[in-house]
């Protein structure tokens, strides 16, 4: 017990002081790893365990929410195929290159190590980048999804490498798999009958560690691969979003011990240092990379730098790859603490780089070259807000009752803005205005800005982090008109009124408002017209 005590109390306490210093927790939880390895505190057998759950159910997560038609898309496809090539004989260079140079470690290594060393650190690592983008809530905006179908084609080389490297093929009982599809279907019969609580979060854990990981190790397939595929199938299910929500905690908490284990590895000395240095120096490289074979995709500087960021790190599965090297007796025991130190230290650069926000990304933008928006990808050319007098952003549940009721009930002009095209899709048949844009993104606010119309801008997102961006894009556009911001939380409430919120809202209190509403209007009793502070202003339209 006092093991577990020292594990606690270590991550605990590293991980508040990351936040302290403005740094993302997991920053902390990796420094974790290292610190209880350095103390020679005994291994907790479990906590392999939770950190190898935590990744499933990440993938899980994932696959209930992946379309999958983004794999398709040349952007997606493309862009790992050219990348993967061109960093592996990059990289290949500069590691040669190094030997040559007499560099500890790297002195004497052979093509053929300095080749697995590359491919190794070719990967992004998938745990790190959609726990960044879940936690500025933007796994739905184009970049991000652009960065997770550029990952999961990342899985799908992992698989056939590992396959390849295994000795033997999958078992004949893998052609089997495909009749997960019909029994889907039955298993959607039963997800609906088991309501909103804790059948269904069991329910979810199941999927994916059962007939997802399990099922596929048992057939000589990565189990992780099997999650992922299973969340696949079950996407389409209506309460889909409802169960990766319900996961999520779980998954975060999980996670914890997927950074804590890297750190435990093993301790570095001067030359490891000195070439996970090296590696980490190869980062911008990595990063810039992408950034330019997505531009040349048609993809807006904005969309490019962001997925290139988000990208920019080293994966677990360099682990996975140096082990198997270890295994074959290519590389030496040595390299799998050196990997470890190398995907630690770029998780701590990659973090700090994504935690600037936005406004660093618009800046390096601006600097960029003109380009002309016609020749954009489609989804790229900025929306037409019309005549719209109140501009919405997030079209989910909150939004769209925001959106009904600014229209239906005070006759105001409205346009719903939001980046989910299937969404759009849906709204926009229902008889909507609703336009694809991104609120983080300062350009759409200066397009808004340019429009003499939009007077008051309500922030309807599910996630706070992309509120608090898309307020400081707004603020910095020079946006005149009101706002007016929806929270979970009262210090998300606060913390909206001290920035300069007009009308700063809990969704909580908004759903007893209504309930009253309801109840008033059942009793036929006299309805008080509602205030102006709790509609930003807006005063009903006469008759």
């Amino acid at each position: 017990m006092s093991t577990v005590v020292i594990y606690l109390v270590v991550t605990f306490g590293l991980g508040g002081l990351a936040m302290a210093l403005r740094l993302p927790p997991l920053v902390g939880f990796l420094a974790a790893g290292f610190v209880i390895n350095a103390l020679n505190v005994e291994d907790i057998p479990l906590l392999e365990t939770m950190a190898d759950l935590g990744v499933t159910l990440l993938l899980f997560a994932i696959g209930l929410k992946l379309d999958v038609r983004i794999l398709l898309r040349r952007e997606v496809w493309l862009t790992t195929t050219v990348h993967m090539v061109i960093s592996i004989v990059a990289v290949s260079v500069v590691l040669w290159l190094a030997a040559v140079a007499g560099i500890a470690m790297l002195a004497g290594q052979s093509m053929q190590t300095i080749a697995l060393l590359a491919f190794a650190l070719s990967f992004s690592s998938t745990v790190f980048v959609v726990k960044v983008l879940e936690e500025r809530g933007e796994t739905h905006a184009l970049y991000g999804r652009i960065a997770i179908g550029i990952l999961v084609m990342q899985d799908i080389v992992a698989v056939v490498f590992l396959t390849a490297t295994s000795g033997h093929l999958p078992s004949i009982w893998a052609l089997t798999l495909v009749g997960l599809w019909p029994l889907t279907r039955v298993l959607r019969r039963i997800w609906a009958r088991l309501g909103h609580g804790e059948m269904q979060s069991l329910f979810g854990i199941v999927m994916a560690l059962v007939p997802g990981y399990a099922l596929f190790s048992a057939v000589g397939l990565k189990g992780d691969l099997g999650a992922l595929i299973m969340g696949v199938l079950l996407a389409s299910h209506p309460a889909s979003s409802e169960l990766a929500r319900s996961l999520f905690h779980i998954k975060e908490l999980l996670l914890v011990g997927f950074f804590v284990s890297i750190g435990l590895t093993g301790l570095p000395d001067l030359p490891t240092i000195g070439v996970a240095l090296l590696m980490v120096v190869l980062l911008p490289f990595k990063g810039a990379l992408y950034m330019v074979l997505l531009a040349a995709m048609k993809l807006r500087y904005r969309t490019s730098i962001l997925a290139g960021l988000s990208l920019m790190n080293y994966s677990e599965f360099g682990l996975i790859v140096v082990s198997v090297g270890v295994s074959a007796g290519i590389l030496a025991p040595a390299w799998l603490v050196e990997i470890s130190i190398a995907v630690a230290l770029s998780f701590v650069v990659s973090a700090l780089v994504n935690g600037r926000g936005h406004m660093m990304v618009e800046k390096i933008a601006a600097r960029l070259p003109k380009r002309d928006e016609l020749s954009l990808h489609p989804e790229e050319r900025p929306g037409d807000a019309g005549d719209a007098e109140v501009v919405v952003i997030g079209m989910g549940r909150v939004g769209l009752a925001a959106y009904q009721r600014l229209t239906d009930h005070y006759g105001l002009r409205v346009v719903g803005v939001d980046y989910d095209g299937p969404r759009i899709h849906r709204l926009e048949e229902a008889g909507l205005h609703v336009i694809e844009g991104d609120a983080t993104d300062l350009d759409f606010w200066n397009r808004m800005r340019r429009s003499d119309s939009v007077r008051i801008a309500v922030l309807a997102m599910p996630r706070h982090g992309a509120n608090v961006t898309a307020l400081e894009c707004l603020r910095e556009s020079g946006f005149g008109g009101k706002t007016a911001a929806v929270a979970r939380y009262e210090d998300e409430v606060q913390w909206a009124k001290d920035h300069g919120v007009d009308t700063a809202f809990n969704v909580y209190a908004g759903a007893g408002l209504e309930l009253a509403d309801q109840v008033a209007g059942d009793v036929e009793a006299p309805r008080p017209k509602p205030a102006p502070v709790e509609t930003a202003g807006i005063e009903p339209a006469e008759g």
